[in-house]
């Protein structure tokens, strides 16, 4: 099986390291990440500037392909310029941080999935829900299970897999829930400040406030303690609503 790897936290972060260690039991692995933190950037593209490609190595030894442009950029790169061979699996992460309920329109991490189901190909996300002393080893077996059957059952077209770890040892993981994604929102505000030349700077901060009282939801498993496996789509329509909006008169 031939497996591109890619992530939003940088070709240099533990969690695509831990990732690429052990996904090399299912198949061949290519990695192509960006070069620094793309964290937070969605499904962002780069079209007035260049990609720049680097070879990355780690302990010594070549890793994989460092390139300037977001999650997305990579995959489409790995697959269509730098990879001989179509791969059979994309995988983005191990993201340090959970990545669920309307969080995901911003990751970067699950856009690099999302970009390999746009290209027809079975994706999954795998993210961490944590950004205090991360054990990345319970998320990186959990993934190459994931990569196995991936690999043996693939994905209906355009679905791709939202996977959320808690940071917690193996023999405390309470088990998988197929889960769907959360209603909550991220609430954000900012913080006004004055850098030491006088100019004021604001910097976002914010948490979750679960309105969800379901316990099938991504972000309420994960706070139970349970591994969240969500299926998403990139079809944005609200079918539902279409009838209504025939109603409206919409005619020129």
């Amino acid at each position: 099986m031939e497996i591109l790897i890619t992530n939003d936290d940088g070709i240099y972060a533990e969690g695509i390291y831990a990732l690429a260690c052990a996904l090399k039991k299912a198949g061949n692995v290519t990695v192509v990440a960006p070069d620094t933190q793309r964290s937070a950037v969605g499904h962002a593209i780069t079209l007035s500037d260049p990609l720049r490609v680097t070879e990355a190595r780690r302990n010594g030894k070549f890793f994989g392909y460092a390139a300037s442009g977001t999650p997305a950029d990579c995959v489409k790169l790995g697959i269509k310029a730098i990879m001989k061979r179509r791969p059979d699996l994309v995988v983005s992460g191990i993201n340090l941080g959970g990545n669920q309920a309307y969080n995901i329109l911003y990751s970067g991490t699950v856009s690099g999935a999302t970009e390999g189901a746009l290209l027809g190909i079975p994706s999954m996300a795998v993210s961490l829900d944590t950004f205090v002393k991360p054990d990345y080893g319970p998320s990186a077996a959990f993934a190459l299970k994931m990569a196995r059957q991936l690999g043996r059952r693939g994905l209906p077209p355009g679905t791709l897999l939202n996977v959320n770890l808690p940071n917690l040892p193996a023999r405390r993981l309470k088990g998988v829930r197929v889960t769907s994604q959360s209603r909550t929102c991220f609430n954000d505000w900012f913080d006004k400040r004055t850098d030491p030349h006088g100019s004021t700077y604001y910097w976002m901060t914010g948490d979750f406030k679960p309105v969800d009282t379901n316990a099938s939801t991504d972000l309420n498993a994960l706070r139970a303690g349970y591994v969240s496996v969500t299926p998403i789509h990139f079809d944005l329509t609200n079918y539902s609503f279409m009838p209504e909006l025939e109603e409206w008169g919409l005619g020129l």
